[in-house]
């Protein structure tokens, strides 16, 4: 029975139409799943059906816990195009005569969020349409967060939905490829990197519109009183070193296949404009007072009432060339440490809970000891024109910031690792002049060979009398990530880094998880922040010693699968978020212990487990954490043959994207001429303040 496939789907058409025949010629007839699978994979949900039918309201979304694949309506054969006429295989449309505006299958983005607490709902819909005067297939390379819980998707055609089901990765993409070949309208989504998805669409008829809703959840970061929520909008330019193949590459428009990675990013040509749009809104639920609101990269209407606020993007700023920063200040001088649960529906007590751990004030009062500071500057080519000079300025600022019993080094990478000196210097002022020269003589250009970098910047003797901090600043655009993570961990030694994202669109999985392995923390500077700013929130950070061996007292709350399972050190105004599963009712006393210095520190955390607000989407962010924390934990070690199972067990019992899952959706209702159509990738623009001569690749000519 497994091993049906999709034309079992097809030749049960008639039979269903047939029985149905009395029906009313409104209703959509479809077989209802049993509920959603666990980690065995189940086969097709017309495989599991009872036989028996509901109406689908049109409107309506289908139920969660339903998988349904629409069949043909009671009124009669299926319709089609002209079934005689075989697809072309070619796309018939003429470009205009100037090339500004590019035809493009993706027509807009709306996004909706909503933030209750520190938990974001975030729905994503894609209305693809096809442009062109033959077939296509869509395909869509894009971000998300790297921590978004992505459990939801579905495809609508017209007033129909239908709910895709998750599957081993292998069985959507097999699927997926019976639906394309036999005609029908189908859509496959798949995860390349934990923040890159990739959106593919099957027959879309010329002049035909489909759209795609995503539906994700995530907790949001919080830095010295700010809240910050981040929208992604473009997959940056990724450098893969030579002979790799499982990388992202980048590639000039119309250009498929031609960058020899697993997965391709086609970029707009300066000049070049695709109709592509996108429209966001953001509703704010703080529970507490909300002082001020700042939208960093585009232009956003904000309306602020008490707890609540509002943000829109502006009509005016609408192209998808950078992420979207809104960051909003709650009133209060401290944010104290606070529980959300999810209950268990079936189990009322337990289920799952996230746990915000904020530093105790007393870090504040213990003076800072000497620094070993190890600025990483990326030099390569993505960073040449404003975020180079970002970078610049935010080392400058940093050591005008020094103490005379500091040392310091700078390393630039690109091809390779230039060293200022040839081990950590004084914070002299005729040291700091030199360094300003090195800094002011550095200009960009060439590959981002990271690993360079890493070696050059945690391979070398540790000064015991001294605190080492590496900074490295960068856009991340590398196609490597696991190497370099996998490196990190490899010869971090005492050293803690710091990683500062440059630019408009960075690559926040890599930046987050280069902090993440090395016991620090990660900041952002866009090309509108003030790098002065963002350099006093760093030294504020390491003037103070973090919170570190931290051991939780859970009390009467029986927890268990806590994620991360090695609870990170907590630095002054960086609280660091846990997620695990607990089991209890009524109150109860969590104690977090740890130390800064050599002082002790205790945090009691009062919790009502009776009384919490139950949160959505909780489960969903434990589920996948956890399987980053297996993700990771393969890096370090390998993981063995078990880590995919392991990993595919998780999101297939919560229903989550993830290296080796995949949603997929197919609508059996019509049938589109032809067996295939063209596949047309959706080109996208360089991010804001990256030079395309720099990061796309020409085309080699044989």
């Amino acid at each position: 029975m497994r091993r049906m496939v999709l034309a079992l789907l097809i030749t049960l058409l008639g039979a269903v139409g047939a029985a149905s025949m009395s029906g009313c010629a409104q209703q959509v007839h479809a077989v209802v799943a049993t509920p959603r699978p666990s980690y065995a994979p189940a086969p097709l949900a017309m495989q599991e059906a009872k036989g028996r039918e509901v109406v689908a309201v049109p409107g309506s979304l289908p139920s969660p816990d339903e998988e349904l694949w629409v069949i043909r309506k009671a009124e009669g054969p299926a319709p089609t195009s002209d079934e005689n006429t075989p697809g072309t295989g070619a796309l018939m449309a003429k470009l205009p005569t100037a090339e500004k505006q590019i035809p493009v299958p993706l027509k807009h983005t709306d996004v909706k969020a909503s933030i209750a607490g520190y938990v974001a709902t975030v729905d994503v819909t894609q209305q693809y349409q096809n442009p062109f005067d033959s077939k296509i297939e869509a395909v869509y390379v894009f971000p998300l967060p790297h921590d978004a819980a992505v459990n939801e998707f579905v495809m609508t055609i017209g007033e129909r939905k239908i709910r895709g089901i998750i599957r081993e990765r292998q069985e959507a993409e097999r699927l997926y490829r019976e639906a394309k070949s036999q005609g029908y309208l189908a859509s496959l989504l798949t995860q390349e990197r934990p923040n890159v998805f990739t959106q593919s669409v099957a027959n879309i008829e010329p002049g035909k519109a489909i759209d795609v809703h995503v539906k994700y959840f995530h907790t949001l970061a919080y830095v010295d009183g700010w809240y910050e929520w981040v929208f992604p909008m473009v997959v940056g330019p990724r450098f893969n070193p030579p002979g790799t193949s499982d990388g992202i590459g980048a590639t000039g428009r119309g250009e498929r296949g031609t960058s020899g990675q697993a997965t391709e990013v086609q970029y707009l040509r300066p000049g070049e404009r695709n109709g592509h749009d996108i429209s966001l809104a953001v509703h704010i639920d703080a529970g507490v007072k909300i002082e001020k609101v700042e939208s960093r990269n585009h232009a956003a209407a904000v309306d602020v009432s008490g707890t609540t606020a509002d943000a829109a993007l502006s009509g005016e700023d609408r192209v998808p060339n950078k992420d979207f920063v809104l960051r909003y200040k709650v009133a209060g001088e401290r944010l104290k440490s606070a529980v959300l649960v999810q209950r268990d529906p079936k189990d009322k007590g337990a289920g799952y809970f996230t746990l915000m751990l904020y530093p105790p004030e007393q870090i504040r009062e213990l003076p800072r000891k000497p620094l070993e500071l190890v600025f990483t500057l990326d030099v390569s080519g993505s960073m040449l024109g404003r975020p180079i000079e970002q970078a610049k300025a935010a080392i400058r600022a940093a050591l005008t910031r020094m103490r005379p019993d500091d040392t310091f080094q700078i390393i630039r990478f690109a091809q390779g690792a230039e060293q200022m000196a040839h081990r950590p210097v004084p914070a002299t002022p005729q040291n700091l002049r030199k360094a300003m020269r090195f800094i002011e003589s550095t200009d960009a250009g060439g590959g981002t060979y990271m690993i360079q970098g890493i070696r050059a910047s945690l391979n070398f003797p540790h000064d015991q009398s001294r605190l080492r901090f590496v900074c490295f600043l960068t856009d991340g655009y590398i196609g490597n990530e696991a190497q370099i993570l996998a490196e990190v961990h490899r010869s971090l030694g005492p050293s803690r880094i710091f990683s500062f994202g440059v630019g408009q669109a960075t690559n926040r999985y890599l930046l987050d998880h280069m902090a993440k392995a090395g016991n620090g923390a990660v900041a952002y500077l866009g090309l509108n922040d003030n790098a002065e700013e963002v350099m006093d929130q760093f030294f504020q950070r390491i003037s103070h010693p973090a919170m570190t061996d931290l051991a939780i007292d859970w009390g009467a709350m029986g927890v268990s699968d806590v994620f991360p399972q090695r609870v990170p050190d907590v630095f002054v105004g960086r609280p660091v978020i846990l997620a695990g599963k607990y089991r209890g009712e009524g109150r109860t006393t969590i104690h977090v212990r740890g130390k800064f210095g050599n002082e002790e520190a205790v945090v009691p955390i009062d919790v009502d487990l009776s009384d919490a607000p139950a949160r959505e989407g909780i489960a969903a962010v434990w589920a996948r954490r956890k399987i980053a924390d297996l993700a990771d934990r393969a890096l370090w070690d390998g993981g063995g043959e078990s880590l995919p199972g392991r990993i595919t067990r998780v999101a297939l019992e919560h229903g989550l994207m993830s290296a080796y899952t995949a949603f997929v959706a197919v609508d059996s209702l019509t049938r589109t001429a032809g067996e295939y159509g063209t596949t047309v990738a959706v080109p996208v623009p360089v991010p804001e303040g990256v030079k395309y001569q720099t990061t796309v690749p020409e085309k080699q000519e044989p």
